[in-house]
């Protein structure tokens, strides 16, 4: 069973950064993607950022530019570094991880919050 710890979500201010851990008990190279998404209430989940296992990055466009995904395979974690924080990125962010098969596994969540 795939299980993910995800961790660094907090309270910021605009213009702050905060680092985003999601580790997986399992290899992710194994997975043939991994992203954060990040959802706000009464909102449909939206894409931040994957990682392809070839390492390809994309990024959302309101994101670009200040927010940076990478992974450790030695330490199966993927990071989501987010720099000049804005209040509208506050949300709950995600980690996704996709098989190739069409499974997707997803980890609880950890609450960004930014604000004065």
């Amino acid at each position: 069973q795939v299980q993910f710890v995800e961790s660094g979500g907090g309270l910021v201010q605009p213009g702050g950064s905060l680092r985003l851990s999601c580790t997986v008990s399992v290899n992710i190279i194994e997975f043939y993607i991994m992203g954060w998404y990040r959802q706000t209430p009464g909102q449909e989940r939206e894409l931040v950022a994957t990682v392809t296992k070839g390492g390809t990055t994309n990024y959302a466009d309101s994101v670009k530019g200040r927010f940076t995904i990478s992974r450790d395979i030695a330490k199966s974690t993927v990071y989501l570094q987010m720099n000049s924080l804005k209040p509208e990125d506050a949300a709950v962010y995600y980690c996704k991880a996709n098989n190739g098969s069409g499974r997707n596994y997803w980890g609880e969540g950890t609450l960004v919050t930014v604000s004065k």
